[in-house]
């Protein structure tokens, strides 16, 4: 087997369309893989898209066709080779030609092509034109034929197989990309090739390690078929088999005994062996085709036993309840090709440090590359797979069935072998949505989808990928048609919880106990350094132009301030409520994952909306479009530390909730105390602290705890080891902080500067700003209260030279009491 790739010599033309003058008739270089936007704009034709208002601009490419084309020069095939031309992921509508001849025609960015040309190739040069067409337009034609379905946003995005989010999401931008979008390659083989490989691996109760490995084999059709050999290799164990002339299948197993087990970050290591792969002659002298890739032994399932509540869903690796720990992942730049292995890296080790174990890849988005799921591997996160379905009710019909049909096999086949792999899910609030959101009366008995998730994607993944478990959809309640127990239902499977954001407090996440809370969240602008640097508005407010296009919520700013007001005091500036909006999002969220936690193992999942952002925007994540953590990203390391004291409500009145989420008991003395703000210890009492691995105990407070004297002036803080949390006894617009409660020093030390923080009287969630003295700086803790009389050390990472002073400003140096005397700026 022979590859090479094309990526070279490629060139870009607008072809039709509402077209602007001075691109029209414009031939400019392409990059592939890549996009027609990224090629506009490195051709200085087009501003950054993610600029001020630049999207408003580009609305013209939403229905505009495009050419690309190359020069191929490639040797003719000789009489017993075979040459293909492949397409990894062609974005979206295309017809693609070479040296004049249509080869074909695609409709789905999730799915690869390949097409024979050896009779097209005679040895000279050879034009390889790939056009798109507007995405839009045909799906637009896909629903006149079909009939419309009802979907969140205005779009046809559900009669097209196209990242759904391409065309605009409530926190994405709508602008419609198209292109060569993955490798393209031409492939010279004899005889026979690899077509796909699927290891199914698995572990036996004696622990041997078993890596079954199905292939589908094509053979070239060229000559007399012959006798093959498949073999497998991991650490040093090798199993061959012979593959009949004629047979198109095989499979052969390879068995490790004593294998080393791969486990969750958190719960053990990962250890990952080579599985290699050969097909050969039937003398084993002709190696033919190799596939390669790294496999971990360990067993994953979902344990959706009926129990007196409902029905659990509890992910069990390696025999092990696993409370989930994690987040949602949209793609991370919605320009798909400027995601390199080393950003996803610096993404899910992110995660790791906010000591995620699971990250959910939600269906309105991609099915990630070989890097995501490597590094996932690597760093011991759990993978939820989403079918890319997403908030919408999809036509069964053809063509969309066939196409559903070959991604969901293609993408199950080439995702086996993952060790961190764990999920197939259905797709995002589908089931939910034909419940509650006027589908059935929209929909008048046309199809929606229902049998992709009951049918063809169930079967797919039993044939394919019987190790795994599939679930229905997210929100679902197991072994339930959507009629016979609602989707959401809190009893049963996997919950959304968006009445919190929409419509009601943060407070109300205690209303409901779900068994696995898949979906929940809450917004807040980015960092200040990604704010000021993709938007201009002078003013700059909540308000202003620019700023309101990248918030794309419905009523987000409204949601925003509704949020804070039971809460906060009402911020005088923009630099307050710039903050304070972002603090309001950490709190909420912070306390639906303590609600959740505490009630382990009845819940026994929580997975945040969302780790990233695809771009500059005000949204629900935690790490901002340029990569910042915001403090949300703060909270949910400390509320997803693996050790959590945390205050609930038990039978009417508050209890101590200890959280131990680590293999070892966690004992010792629990310090409790009411302190007043300024210092003065008003009750105290020591508690023998004794938690098993894994589990969750109450610990009953006393009145003279938990009942003030002064509400507004007091504090309970609660102690183990290095573990604390404080509960306040009001809201903070209610309390009686002292604005001035923090000063602050700040030094130079090597790779930076230390920020030493001092409070005079309890000060509520300091955090240091660093990115707003310079765009690189990052803080190492944020969101930490300090007692009165404490001092907190904080370390500044940055290449930036500073004046140390910058770093202790009000704009910089912030807390809640900082709320109750605002700054300028």
């Amino acid at each position: 087997m022979i590859r090479h790739a094309l990526h070279d010599g490629w060139h870009l033309t607008a072809t039709a369309g509402p077209v602007p003058e001075h691109i029209a008739g414009r031939t400019v270089p392409a990059q592939v893989p890549g996009s027609a936007h990224l090629d506009l704009m490195a051709a200085g034709l087009i501003p950054d898209p993610y600029l001020d208002r630049v999207e408003e601009e580009l609305v013209w490419a939403h229905r505009t066709d495009w050419r690309f084309a190359t020069t191929v020069q490639a040797p003719a095939a000789a009489d017993d080779e075979r040459v293909d031309l492949v397409f990894e992921g062609l974005d979206t509508v295309a017809t693609v030609a070479l040296a004049g001849q249509v080869l074909g025609t695609t409709a789905n960015m999730h799915r690869s092509y390949r097409f024979d040309v050896r009779e097209v190739l005679d040895g000279g040069e050879a034009d390889l034109v790939v056009t798109f067409r507007s995405a839009l337009e045909y799906a637009e034609e896909n629903q006149e034929r079909l009939g419309s379905r009802p979907r969140a946003y205005p779009h046809a995005m559900n009669m097209v197989r196209k990242m759904a989010c391409s065309f605009g999401w409530d926190w994405g931008p709508d602008l419609q990309t198209a292109g060569i979008w993955k490798p393209v390659r031409l492939e010279r083989w004899r005889t026979a090739r690899l077509a796909e490989v699927r290891p199914l691996v698995t572990v036996a109760e004696d622990g041997t390690g078993r890596a079954e490995v199905h292939a589908v084999i094509e053979r070239s059709g060229l000559g007399d078929d012959t006798d093959l050999t498949l073999t497998a290799t991991v650490d040093g164990h090798t199993a061959t088999v012979t593959v009949p002339a004629g047979a198109t299948t095989a499979h052969v197993t390879v068995e490790v005994p004593g294998a080393r087990l791969w486990w969750p970050v958190g719960h053990g290591e990962q250890p990952l062996y080579d599985l290699a792969v050969t097909l050969a002659g039937g003398d084993r002298d002709a190696e033919l085709d190799t596939w390669e890739r790294r496999i971990g032994f360990r067993t994953i399932t979902v344990d959706t036993t009926p129990d007196e509540v409902g029905t659990p869903f509890t992910f069990v690796v390696n025999g092990k309840p696993i409370f989930i720990k994690g987040a949602n992942w949209i793609p991370d730049d919605h320009f798909l090709t400027r995601i390199t292995r080393e950003r996803l890296e610096r993404r899910v080790d992110q995660a790791v440090d906010a000591n995620m174990n699971m990250l959910r890849i939600w269906g309105g988005g991609i099915y990630e590359t070989e890097d995501f799921y490597d590094v996932c591997d690597e760093r011991g996160v759990l993978v939820w797979q989403d079918f890319l379905l997403a908030c919408a009710a999809y036509p069964e019909e053809e063509p969309l069935w066939s196409e559903f049909e070959a991604e969901a096999r293609e993408n199950v086949a080439r995702l086996t072998s993952h060790a961190s792999l764990a999920l197939w899910n259905g797709g995002n609030e589908n089931l939910w949505g034909f419940m509650d959101w006027g589908w059935q009366y929209q929909l008048q008995g046309r199809t929606w989808g229902l049998r992709y998730y009951t049918e063809l994607f169930p079967s797919i993944v039993a044939e394919l990928d019987p190790t795994r478990v599939y679930a229905d959809g997210s929100p679902y309640s197991p072994r339930f048609a959507p009629e016979e127990k609602h989707p959401n239902d809190q009893d049963h499977g996997t919950r959304h919880e968006w009445e919190v954001w929409n419509r009601v407090d943060y407070t109300h996440y205690r209303d409901h106990i779900p068994r696995f809370c898949s979906e929940f969240g809450f917004q807040g602008p980015p960092t200040w350094a990604t704010l000021t640097q993709w938007i201009h508005d002078e003013p700059m407010t909540p308000t202003s132009p620019a700023f309101l296009l990248h918030q794309k919520a419905e009523d987000g700013n409204g949601k925003l301030d509704r949020g804070m007001a039971p809460h906060l005091p009402e911020p005088a500036t923009f630099a307050d409520w710039h903050w304070a909006t972002q603090l309001n999002q950490a709190r909420a969220v912070v306390y639906g994952i303590e609600h959740f936690r505490s009630w382990w193992p009845r819940t026994a999942g929580s997975l945040v909306w969302q780790i990233n952002d695809c771009w500059p925007v005000t949204s629900w994540a935690a790490v901002d479009g340029d990569e910042r953590p915001k403090p949300l990203w703060y909270g949910l390391r400390h509320a997803y530390a693996p050790r959590l004291l945390t205050v609930q409500p038990r039978a009417g009145r508050p209890a101590l909730l200890a959280v131990n989420d680590t293999d070892e008991a966690w004992q010792g003395q629990l310090s409790l105390q009411r302190l007043s703000f300024d210092g003065e210890v008003l009750d105290s009492a020591t508690i023998t602290l004794d938690v098993s691995a894994r589990s969750v105990a109450e610990l009953e407070l006393a009145d003279s705890l938990v009942k003030p004297a002064d509400a507004a002036r007091e504090v309970l803080v609660a102690s183990a080891d290095e573990t604390r949390t404080v509960h306040l006894f009001g809201e903070d617009r209610d309390l009686a902080y002292d604005a001035g409660a923090l000063t602050a020093e700040a030094v130079a030390v090597p790779g930076g500067y230390r920020v030493d923080v001092r409070a005079a009287s309890f000060a509520r969630d300091v955090a240091v700003l660093a990115d707003r003295v310079a765009p690189d700086a990052r803080v190492d803790d944020m969101l930490v209260s300090l007692l009165p009389g404490e001092t907190r050390s904080f370390t500044v990472r940055t290449d930036a030279q500073l004046d140390p002073t910058e770093l202790t400003g009000p704009l910089v140096l912030r807390s809640v009491n900082s709320l109750f005397a605002p700054v300028a700026g």
